[in-house]
Parts: C-alpha cells; structure tokens; sequence
C-alpha cells in the first residue's frame, strides 16, 4: 500500500513555497520560486494573477517530481496572500488588470468618502472590520472611479488562491476567511457577501463567488491538463485554501481559543483566535479555519516590518543573502551595542502603517542619530522597531479574556537569534519558534489532510511542530526597553502632522 501524502503551497507576497508531507508532517520535498512586486507609484503595490499561476504550478510540479515514487498524492491545499481586489477577471476568467495587494496606500480618498457616505460604525457593524485602504473593498471602488473602461469589463472577483483552484479545476469557489478578510462587503454575522453593502458601493454583488467553503474543504479534483502540469497521472483531490495568514496561524500551531502567534514576513502580523464576535475596529477579522461560523482569527498587521532586514541589508550591505545578516548581528556583537542601540530609535512605517495608527502617510524615522552611531547601530534599532511595534499592537487588543503569557513566532525573522531575544526583550515574554520553518505551507499540508479525511481533529496540528526551547526575556533589558517604548510611542503623535505635511508637499510637486 502507497504511502499518503498532502500537499501544501503558499503564494506568498515575495513567493511561493511548496512541500509535500505524511499523515505525520515529515517533510517528504519542498519546493520555492521568487518574484517582486509591480510598483508604479510610491505606496503602490500589484502583482500580475499569472505570475502567482505559474509559481504554483513551478513548485508544486517541483515537490511532485521528488517523491519517492511508492507515494501517492491524496490532496493539495492552497493558500495566497491577501490579494486586497483579489483577481479581477472578465467573462473568460482571463485577468483585466494586476491584483492590487494588500500592502498598496493608494485608496484613502476612497476610504474618506465611505467614511462620510455609509460611516464606519455601519461598515464595522456589518463586516465587524473598519474602515481602510489595506481593505479589498476600497480598493476596488478605486478601480471603479479611476480606471472606468477596466472596472466594466470585470465579471468575475476572486481571492488569488480562488483564481489558481479555479484554473485547476474548474471550480469557482471561496473560503469564509479570504472573504471576510475582504472587509466592508462580508456579513460576518450570516456569513455571506452582503448584497446591501453591494449596492451601497457600488461593488457588483453578482461577480463574487457564491459557493463558501471551510479552507480545508475538498470541493473538486485537479483537471486533465494540470494533472499533466503538476506530473500526477491520477485524480488528486483540491481543497478549498485561505488565505495565508490563516495557514501560518496554524502551523504555529494555533488550534485553541486564546492561542497566539506573531508571523513574520515582509510584514508582521500579530493575533490571536477566539469565540468572541469582532469588538475593534483598529484591528482587523476574519473567520478562522477550525469552526469560522463560531471562531474568529483577530490581528493587527505592521506592513513593512519584516521587509525593513532586507531592505537595510540591500542598500548598506549590497545584497540580502544569509552571509549578510550574520555580517549585521556580528557587527552588533562586535561593537557590543545593547538595548537601545544607544539612544537610537526607529519608527518602521517604510510603506504608512496599519495596526494601531492607520496611516498612510506616516513614514520611517531615525530619531537620535549622533557621530557615534554605525550602520549596526542603526540595523539594530530597524529590529527593535519591530519589536516595538509588536507590543504596540498588541496592546490594540481588548478582549479581557485573553491572557497573553508567551509567543509563538514564525516566518524569517524567527531564524535570527539577536532578533528573537529583542523581542523576548521588549514584550517581557517567552518566545517559541518551530523547529520546521516551513510556516504556511506545512498549515496548507495539514489542511489538505483533514481535507481528505486522514486527519479529524485540528488539535493533531500540534503533533506535527516541534518547538525550540523558549527564549526568555532578560529582565534588566525589558527594563530598559520599557523606557524606550515610551518614547517610541511619544514619536508618532509627535511627528504624525509633519509626516501629513511631506505626503502632501510631495503629491503638489
């Protein structure tokens, strides 16, 4: 008898990761191929749907041909980033335009005018989400209002992960999570599109996908020609998918009211699920995959967090490869700079900011810079900043309920050690990191295996992750780091008009 195996591929937003796994999460093959971001404009952000159809079909055809040839294939799951409009597609289901994601600023006005038209105490009461422009919906009455001739050609408007199981199957489906991610147009409350907010809009209730699944949901099997693409000579079975943050929640192991992780990829994101209806609406909602009718995955996200090592490293290192981040944190432990980076502060807000301020036109600071600050220094204060705004986040959450005693930290940044005890540091709180830094993928694998029936309880997702021992906090650091937190939160209010002042100086120029 064939040995059962899942498949797990994650689009991400800088790109895809595929693995292949057995009913006990061994890693059978892995797979990856990268790409960037379309940016034609400061605070823009697009990616082309084809481009994130070909890396999924690349890796999954990669972890495919690496099987050991007495295994067979069960099911597949897919997960996408938050694709904000999602793919918007014409009659043929053929893209009219790139995907606008989720880090793109470019719809404030749009978010204003919803804001005096419909209000955001509506908006939040029916999608239990706010108002911004990090949103699907406002994204997509910017395309209405600025690109008239595309916006009449859309038929059909789709999560990134729909478009991909579509192009496999057949299938026009959605997940409770991607839609409720979509924000204003989702009524979280029946758990369906909302024909009223629809028209209130102006968004064509008919273009949306109807058919709801849970992510781990089989709703068909790969056709024919991907059978060919993907190198399987036989019928595989496909799951519904999500959207990534959900599949990263859970291979952190996030399976129980009250759970906790802090995802770390080009952004940061911080949550938490529970049983609660969505009570704030600085922070942003979804249904999560285990039980979405009751349960809700709750964050806040920092949009360009993870992104600011690479970005340091490209530009005062030359390139962003492993070697140069051990350069960085052996330059830190060199010049021995501690919590602070000695009186050096950063504000992470490279692409405006989400989680807790909301503001597209807050910008990264460097405030304390002196003669005797080095390239560590600053590299060290662009991770503390992180961290800082880690906590800042955190302390958006008000459910009174939950009681905060560790972290669970996933994505790149939980590789680097300096890093892990900064945050330990600063939140004063344990940090655990899996072993297997596989993230989304390997929740996408273990969907697909409940998806098939070998797995029935989501609380076997801690049999597959292994934990590193905790990091603990340094009592003396938080300490001091209590005092720079302080002033890190002073900095914003402090300069917020001025960063409004720059945004519109340069939109005059």
């Amino acid at each position: 008898m064939s040995t059962q195996v899942f498949i797990g591929c994650d689009i991400g937003t800088s790109g895809t990761k595929a693995v292949a796994t057995d009913i006990n999460g061994t890693i059978l093959s892995q797979a990856s191929k990268t790409y960037g971001i379309i940016q034609p404009h400061n605070n823009w952000a697009e990616q082309d749907p084809e481009v994130w159809l070909r890396a999924a079909t690349d890796t999954i055809r990669s972890v495919v041909l690496a099987l050991p040839s007495d295994v067979r294939v069960s099911s597949i799951c897919i997960s996408a980033l938050y694709g904000g409009t999602g793919a918007m597609c014409d009659e043929n289901m053929t893209s009219v335009r790139p995907a606008i994601i989720w880090m793109d600023r470019r719809a404030e006005e749009e978010g204003k005018e919803l804001a005096d038209s419909i209000g955001e105490e509506e908006i939040f009461r029916v999608s239990g989400n706010g108002i911004d422009s990090y949103f699907g919906y406002t994204k997509l009455i910017w395309v209405k209002k600025h690109e008239p001739e595309l916006w009449a050609r859309i038929r059909h408007i789709i999560p990134i992960h729909s478009y991909i199981i579509y192009k496999m199957t057949g299938r026009l489906t959605v997940d409770y999570c991607s839609a409720g991610n979509v924000g204003g147009i989702y009524d979280y409350a029946a758990h369906t599109w909302s024909e009223t907010m629809c028209d209130s809009m102006g968004i064509p209730y008919d273009a949306l996908p109807k058919d709801f699944h849970e992510p781990s949901e089989i709703i068909g099997e790969l056709n024919s020609d991907y059978q060919k693409l993907l190198g399987l000579p036989y019928p595989v079975s496909i799951c519904a998918g999500t959207v990534d943050c959900i599949a990263s929640m859970l291979s952190a192991g996030i399976v129980h009211p009250g759970d906790n992780a802090a995802v770390l990829g080009t952004s940061l994101n911080w949550g938490y699920i529970h049983t609660g209806t969505p009570d704030n609406p600085n922070l942003v909602s979804m249904p999560y995959c285990i039980s979405p009718s009751s349960c809700s995955y709750t964050y806040g996200g920092a949009s360009t967090s993870g992104a600011l090592p690479r970005w340091f490293s490209l530009n005062f290192i030359g390139d962003d490869k492993g070697a140069s981040y051990d350069a960085l944190e052996k330059m830190i432990r060199d010049q021995k700079i501690g919590p602070g980076s000695d009186g050096l502060i950063a504000l992470p807000y490279f692409m405006g900011e989400r989680t807790p301020i909301w503001d597209e036109k807050a910008t990264g600071v460097l405030f304390g810079l002196t003669l005797s600050h080095t390239k560590a220094h600053i590299y060290r204060a662009l991770l503390e900043a992180v961290a800082y705004s880690l906590c800042h986040i955190m302390e958006s959450m008000t459910d009174p309920n939950i009681q905060i005693t560790k972290i669970v930290l996933v994505g790149g940044g939980a590789r680097s050690a300096i890093w892990k005890q900064i945050f330990a540091d600063v939140t004063g709180l344990p940090i655990f990191t899996p072993v297997q830094e596989i993230e989304a993928p390997l929740g996408d694998a273990f969907m697909a295996a409940v998806g098939s029936g070998a797995i029935d309880d989501y609380a076997q997702m801690e049999s597959w992750i292994t934990m590193n021992p905790a990091i603990e906090p340094d009592i003396k650091s938080h300490k001091i780091y209590q005092k720079y937190y302080t002033l890190y939160k002073e900095l914003y209010p402090a300069l917020s008009q001025t960063m409004a002042n720059r945004a519109d100086m340069l939109n005059d120029i």
